[in-house]
């Protein structure tokens, strides 16, 4: 019987740089940002409050539209998996890569970086992708447009 095992990643950081998609030679949109998590500690012999900031790479496939909305300084939620691997750069060099494959991405706070938390906007890396129908560069729609001259506004959430 195989053991089980569980790679599962959550991040709740703010993006460091705008969002970049580039295509394979086949036409796979791949997405790639980094997050800024921060943890805070007292430091037992100071007394004083300290701060480490760690940046994640993180890469999301098959998003074609999702660097639209992910511009530096935005709160999100990264929910994936950890994934390692190697290459050899252009000199001939191995080099190592660890980077979060995003399953699941929630953009939080609301509309111009207001961080309220009361509209997010998520993007589900489970969905098919949206484009031109034959999987290959980006839709012509964003996923608001469906949304768009409903005539609801703000003040008619009740929440």
């Amino acid at each position: 019987m195989a053991s089980r095992s569980v790679n599962k990643v959550f991040l709740v950081g703010n993006l460091g740089r705008d969002a970049e998609t580039r295509f394979t030679p086949s036409g796979v949109a791949c997405t790639r940002f980094s997050v800024a998590t921060t943890r805070s500690w007292k430091d037992q012999q100071t007394d004083e409050w300290k701060e480490e900031t760690n940046w994640t790479n993180v890469t999301a496939w098959r998003k074609e539209n999702l660097a639209n909305y992910l511009t530096k300084g935005k709160q999100v939620h990264v929910e994936g998996r950890l994934q390692s691997r190697s290459y050899n750069d252009r000199e001939g060099k191995k080099v190592y890569v660890t980077e979060v494959i995003a399953e699941d991405i929630i953009l939080l706070g609301g509309r111009d970086d207001q961080t309220s938390g009361t509209r997010s906007q998520r993007t589900d890396a489970r969905r098919p992708a949206q484009g031109n129908g034959n999987g290959r560069g980006p839709a012509t729609a964003t996923e608001d447009d469906h949304f768009e001259n409903t005539g609801i506004t703000d003040d008619d959430v009740p929440f």
